[in-house]
């Protein structure tokens, strides 16, 4: 039996892929080419090209070395190998996810609340864009839904189509006492079992590392986050097993490489408790 930890979903929405590097670096077109209208005599002017950037994801390392007797290991009917391996990977996977909500880049993947956000109306490539509710730490004492809806057209059609709310369970708590002006609520449960509660029709993703509702926080966000933010995986997890190093203690040397950006600054909105 085991205690369940709060494990955030982000991995299973987000984009993921396996290098075989250190570095996994990634061009991206940031501006397309500049195109006009031009008459059958009229002079052919020289037009901006596309702007290349090129986005660095490099993998970083997670480790534990648990510890166990060797007369343990011989004696217990239950295989602790297996078993310490099961508890390392499942506080790895709580680790890596908070990383990839709130990491700092740093030893760590950085994750999509630690990038530099900008008022939508301002958005430049590098920034992430949000929303204001126009109250400091709180929802709009009036329309309050109002501004959900603004959030989810913040984002170009071509990104709805597979965007997903990402909130903590006590902003879920809130949001979920919202309601139409027909006294209907706005949230509509999962359907069917294993299924998601959705918002406006998109599914609602229970983050536990998202930010609380406070001054200024970036408590809701709203993408794709397929496209938005990625994952990249170095290896599987590895587990080196040294009985020489501590003895009679046998050591459980367990690393993990992985790392995590966004890739995407047009994929993911937020929605800022701020009153501007």
């Amino acid at each position: 039996m085991r205690r369940l930890t709060a494990i955030s979903p982000i991995r299973g929405i987000a984009g993921v892929r396996q290098v075989s590097s250190a570095t996994y670096k990634k061009p991206v077109t940031s501006t397309g080419p500049v195109t006009g209208w031009v008459s059958e005599t009229a002079a052919r002017l020289e037009t901006d090209a596309p702007v290349l950037s090129e986005l660095k994801f490099d993998t970083m390392e997670l480790y534990a070395m648990p510890a166990a007797t060797s007369a343990l290991l011989d004696d217990t009917a239950v295989d602790i190998d297996r078993w310490l391996a099961d508890e390392i990977e499942s506080a790895f996977a709580e680790q890596e996810t908070a990383a990839f909500v709130a990491g700092t880049g740093i030893g760590q993947p950085k994750g999509f609340t630690s990038y530099s956000t900008v008022e939508e109306s301002a958005w430049s490539w590098g920034n992430l864009g949000y929303v204001a509710t126009g109250s400091a730490g709180a929802f709009p004492a009036t329309g309050a839904s109002d501004k959900l809806i603004d959030l989810v057209y913040t984002l170009k059609a071509g990104y709805r189509q597979n965007a997903s709310f990402v909130m903590s369970r006590s902003t879920q708590a809130a949001v979920r006492k919202m309601k139409d002006t027909e006294g209907q609520y706005i949230w509509a449960p999962p359907s069917v079992p294993g299924s998601r509660a959705s918002l406006f029709n998109f599914p609602v993703v229970e983050a536990e590392d998202m930010p609380e509702i406070g001054a200024d926080s970036l408590s809701i966000a709203f993408g794709d986050f397929r496209r938005g933010y990625l994952i990249v995986d170095r290896q599987g997890l590895r587990i080196l097993r040294d009985p020489y190093s501590s003895k009679p203690y046998v050591l459980f040397y367990t690393t993990k490489r992985v790392g995590g950006g966004v890739q995407d600054f047009d994929a993911i909105k937020f929605l800022k408790f701020s009153a501007s």
